[in-house]
């Protein structure tokens, strides 16, 4: 109990202390803000448009908090949060209740310090959630299935499965069925089981996932004819099938995207995945089994898509923390002792690099100056302290042979070096955020003031200046909505400047190079009103 406290005191005592980023926090928390101020919690729209890209689970969530705790930066991410520190408890509780005690804890222990599950627990994208309803859709059934669970565990648990799978595809669509329904099938070819198929509960869980999921499915069709073609045909199938959405990456780009995610528990990943595949003796369900496969499927499956993002593969880090924790628990400190030196050799290599780059200067650009890139790298050498420190002291404690001492100190270390160069993040916010933007003008920006987007739309600014924009001559992921609403933008730069000029006051955001361009032209009259390293800010004289 004091570890779950203390744990999450460090996990959400964070959330508010960095500026929302571009693009995905500030557009979830814009979608969101937008749901909750105009009371239509059916169609989610991004700048008063039309977007249709995601269900809207976590819109809901974060609206509904919005109403409750205010809009902040904190509520924001609150959701986000949540469903990672569920996570973590959800992981810990399915290992005690398969495993025993000790494999639960640690399995709490291995996913709660896990980089990809505190960073993207603490950044405000719809990964977290879905995940979460996956991982539960996951416990679910291992608990139905478990050789010691009665006919009332196994429909008990089924129908949270069902009901799981519904808030995953009301999360981020098809996936919440595909993922664990292939998962499924391949368990029952590989071990012959097809007994599982009959304790499925098919009727009450169907009727269950219909009765959660179709009512809006149902209503957002209704109210707009677009949406199914787009959201089934546009977001799901040519997305993983085309390079539609731009995201096209190498098929091994998640290897190592998977070694950084289970940091500082890279080096069991191997054995532990290997002991996942053995049977234990008087075994008729292999849950061990079941984890290994949901874990290789999801990682080929969004390998081979051609649409790839490096949050896509965070619903296996559950599965993996649960393996691991089941391998972990049966060494002792001799056996871990050499893992423990090279995590700390390691991180002492890490520490000195970071000592003796003083500023990180190449990774400094125009957007990004070196001042900035300064004060981050004091946050980076500090976690590289913390994870040298922290792993040090485990290959002490394994060496006399202390292993749950090692392990818990492994798991201190991990979770906080990853909250250290996450809250550092913010020495970054004037470059990528439009925090410090927003302050400087909203008391010049009231929501009567027409304040145009000229091609460019900075996916923060509207959820710290509460207020929507008039894009000119920009379209990208707001396509969709201005083909529906036409008249809420500007096609063209001459029909901007007839605009401009009619308006008695007015505001522009525009990138630097554009302004220097209708300032080169004598364009527009106009004066600066605030400005960084990526954005400029007019008002008509």
């Amino acid at each position: 109990i004091v570890l779950t406290l203390l744990f999450g005191l460090l996990w959400f005592g964070q959330l508010d202390y960095r500026k929302l980023v571009k693009p995905d926090e500030g557009r979830y928390a814009e979608i969101s803000r937008e749901m909750a101020a105009s009371g239509d919690w059916v169609t989610p729209r991004l700048n008063g448009l039309k977007y249709f890209e995601k269900p809207p689970m976590q819109y809901w969530a974060t609206a509904a908090a919005f109403r409750v705790f205010g809009v902040n930066e904190w509520t924001a991410r609150l959701w986000t949060a949540l469903t990672g520190f569920a996570g973590v408890l959800l992981a810990a509780f399915a290992a005690r209740r398969l495993y025993g005690r000790h494999v639960g804890l640690l399995a709490g222990m291995v996913l709660g310090s896990s980089f990809y599950q505190v960073a993207l627990g603490h950044i405000n994208t719809l990964d977290m959630g879905v995940s979460f309803f996956l991982e539960l859709a996951l416990v679910g059934f291992l608990l139905a299935h478990r050789d010691q669970a009665s006919d009332k565990d196994n429909r008990n648990w089924m129908l949270i499965t069902w009901a799981a799978m519904a808030g995953a595809m009301l999360s981020k669509g098809l996936i919440g069925l595909v993922l664990p329904g292939a998962a499924l099938v391949i368990y029952v070819v590989l071990t012959g089981q097809w007994r599982l198929l009959a304790r499925m509960h098919w009727g009450k869980g169907l009727l269950l996932f219909a009765l959660l999921t179709l009512p809006w499915f149902v209503l957002v069709s209704q109210r707009n004819p677009e949406f199914l073609h787009f959201f089934f045909i546009h977001e799901h199938f040519q997305r993983f099938t085309t390079d539609v959405a731009r995201r096209v990456e190498p098929w091994w780009i998640f290897i190592p995207l998977l070694a950084l995610g289970i940091s500082p528990w890279l080096s069991w990943l191997g054995q532990s995945l290997r002991d996942g595949v053995r049977a234990e003796s008087n075994e008729s369900f292999r849950p061990g089994l079941l984890l290994v496969i949901w874990s290789v499927f999801i990682f080929v499956f969004f390998s081979l898509s051609q649409s790839k993002l490096p949050a896509y593969i965070l619903p296996v880090f559950p599965a993996l923390a649960i393996l691991l924790a089941r391998y972990l628990v049966r060494q002792d400190g001799k056996t871990l002792q050499p893992h423990f030196g090279l995590l700390a050799l390691l991180a002492a290599l890490l520490a000195i690099a970071a000592w003796l780059a003083p500023s990180f200067r190449d990774f400094s650009s125009d957007n990004t100056p070196a001042e900035m890139i300064h004060a981050y790298a004091a946050w980076v050498r500090a976690a590289t302290l913390i994870g040298l420190a922290g792993f040090a002291a485990a290959w002490w404690f394994s060496r006399r042979q202390q292993a749950f001492n090692a392990l818990l100190v492994t798991a201190v270390a991990g979770a906080l070096g990853t909250s250290l160069l996450l809250c550092g993040h913010n020495s970054l916010a004037r470059s990528n955020s439009s925090y410090h933007l927003a302050q400087a003008i909203k008391d010049l920006a009231p929501p009567e003031v027409p304040f145009y987007s000229i091609k460019t739309y900075d996916q923060t600014l509207p959820f710290y200046l509460q207020r929507t924009f008039i894009l000119v001559h920009y379209r990208d992921e707001l396509d969709l909505g201005l083909k529906a609403e036409p008249h809420k933008a500007i096609d063209t730069l001459e029909a901007f400047r007839v605009r401009w000029n009619q308006d008695r006051r007015a505001l522009a955001i525009l990138r630097p190079d554009d302004y220097d361009s209708l300032l080169k032209d004598n364009f527009i009259p106009m004066r600066v009103i605030a400005r960084d390293t990526r954005r400029v800010v007019i008002a008509k004289p």
